[in-house]
């Protein structure tokens, strides 16, 4: 019972992130035949930023190099994620062993890049997303021990 709380819990986040993923792609959808440059302008401008320092400059600068074609590259890169996100969401609430197998090596790829990142330059927020991963492989490789000796004691 609480293994299948805790991987509905993994498939309403991985739902969660799809979800948001999708909404972002279709974001970037709108601003396709649009100076994404004035865009960016006008929201550092009501962030009350300073366009010359360091961080609005690299997204001023992104931002102009922005073209309808890189949009819609984003954009259905963002679809492709989003939908592997939902599948994965599909069946681990289903509890398919394949979904708990792709939860477990996507989340486990990007542990120790987030890792290097703690260690480079640690944050709560960079800790916490370590945290939650870790969490999610675990989840995830119990599963599937959980499953292989329910089916070694079956045989």
């Amino acid at each position: 019972m609480a293994r299948s709380k805790a991987i509905r819990g993994v498939a309403f986040f991985e739902a969660l992130k799809g979800v948001v993923v999708l909404l972002a792609g279709s974001g970037l959808l709108s601003f396709v035949h649009k100076d994404v440059y004035i865009v960016a302008a006008m929201l550092v401008e009501h962030a009350h930023l300073n366009p010359a320092s360091r961080s609005p400059q690299i997204f001023l600068d992104a931002a102009s190099r922005l073209n309808d074609s890189r949009l819609v590259l984003l954009a259905v890169g963002a679809a492709v994620y989003a939908s592997v996100r939902l599948i994965e969401a599909y069946g681990l609430f289903f509890e398919r062993s394949w979904a708990e197998i792709l939860a477990a090596l996507s989340g486990a790829i990007y542990v120790p890049f987030e890792m290097y990142e703690l260690v480079r330059r640690p944050t709560w927020y960079g800790a916490a997303l370590l945290l939650v991963n870790v969490a999610v492989v675990a989840i995830m490789v119990r599963a599937l021990v959980q499953r292989r000796k329910v089916a070694n004691n079956a045989a």
